[in-house]
């Protein structure tokens, strides 16, 4: 074909679905305006959104449009979590459409990569029975599941997401809550994310990532509740040995409390441990709490070498930072008998060392949003993601 002659192999733009997007407007409406509400955020409102017109013309369409874009702009993904994992307004079908609405975004940020992320593994999640192990979680039954929003996807997996997998081993061989955080395994995770890139939305991409963040879920989960009994057996053992109380301020407590509080403090967060993937574990604290009482029995130092042992590749990691959740904090105060709080806004602790308040970790979520910036990871050159064959 010489320049000369009509290019009408290359078409144009198809024209955008109006009545579609205004229903899709109109669903996703009343889910921001609640997050808007929770989370403080001040945007002016949508008046035909608002008024729920029923046929719009194409400038309401637009507006609503942007009116969204502004609110994906403002809604932190922490803040989705935290809203979705506590709220009952947004059920499966919900779910489908904030994926569908982020999916279709023409422009890639690590924002909404990161909440096309958390929704789909929080979609699985939900989805998933509770009995399924996690060898019958393969990409066959991941893709499965995520049909309704990615329709059929080819089972062809790329070489570069086997690091997905080996990250994954290197989770299940930690022991303890600090050594899957300040091993290093949490920073190759999202490293293996970050290098992605545009790849990151391939269809089996997207259910490989889900695979991985729904079992790397359950590791944390294991490791929770691990931790939480070794605390409960800890503080049985001092209790038998006599002591009363023990230096508790790396975890955000007093220099000296009592050990009765402690018990019950830990027998409120069992409660919210029930639920697999409930929200607003304190891990930070759960970590340092556990600590406390190891010190108290003389065990911190081995705990900590074993700490060191996971992935020595990435011993300068910094530490992650975390936010923990009013739900969380709530039942901690609830059992130390103060008032819990019900802001959106993690709640300063009076006790709080120098070195708890860098070593707090966000953990609205038992999802493992690192935020900190990670340290150089060398993955295996066929496991590089951007590298072309």
């Amino acid at each position: 074909m010489t320049p000369s002659e009509p290019t009408s192999s290359h078409p144009s733009a198809p024209t955008p679905d109006f009545a579609a997007l205004w229903s899709s407007a109109r669903r996703l409406h009343p889910i921001y305006t609640e997050l808007a509400r929770e989370f403080v955020i001040d945007l002016p409102a949508c008046h035909d959104l608002e008024a729920q017109v029923d046929t719009p013309g194409r400038e309401s369409v637009e507006q609503a449009g942007q009116w969204l874009n502004d609110m994906d702009d403002r809604i932190q993904v922490h803040q989705l979590r935290q809203f979705l994992q506590t709220s009952t307004l947004v059920d499966a079908d919900g779910m489908i459409v904030l994926l569908r609405h982020f999916l279709a975004k023409a422009a890639h940020t690590d924002a909404s990569r990161d909440k096309i992320d958390f929704l789909l593994v929080q979609y699985f999640s939900q989805g998933a029975p509770t009995e399924l192990d996690d060898n019958s979680a393969d990409i066959s039954y991941v893709a499965q599941g995520l049909e309704s929003v990615l329709g059929p996807v080819e089972l062809k997996t790329p070489v570069w997401l086997n690091a997905l997998d080996r990250v994954l081993e290197a989770a299940r061989r930690c022991r303890s809550l600090d050594e899957l955080l300040h091993g290093g395994v949490l920073e190759q995770g999202r490293k293996a994310k970050a290098q992605a890139g545009d790849l990151f939305y391939l269809p089996i991409a997207l259910v490989a990532f889900t695979r991985f963040g729904y079992l790397m879920r359950r590791v944390f989960f294991r490791l929770m509740l691990t931790d939480l009994n070794d605390i409960l057996d800890g503080l049985t053992e001092l209790e038998e040995k006599g002591v009363k109380t023990i230096d508790c301020r790396r975890a955000q407590f007093s220099a000296q409390e009592p050990i009765v509080r402690l018990r019950m403090i830990c027998q409120s967060w069992k409660v919210m441990f029930q639920a697999e993937y409930s929200s607003g574990q304190p891990l930070r604290m759960l970590v340092d709490l556990r600590a406390s009482v190891d010190a108290a029995l003389g065990l911190g130092s081995a705990t900590a070498d074993a700490g060191k042992a996971v992935a020595p590749a990435a011993a300068k990691a910094a530490p992650a930072k975390t936010a923990t959740a009013p739900r969380a904090v709530g039942a901690a105060a609830s059992a130390k008998g103060a008032k819990p709080t019900t802001s959106p806004k993690p709640a300063p602790v009076a006790h709080a060392q120098p070195e708890a308040k860098s070593a707090v970790a966000k953990a609205d979520a038992p999802e493992f949003d690192i935020s900190a910036d990670v340290p150089e990871w060398n993955p295996d050159e066929d496991s590089q993601p951007g590298r072309k064959k």
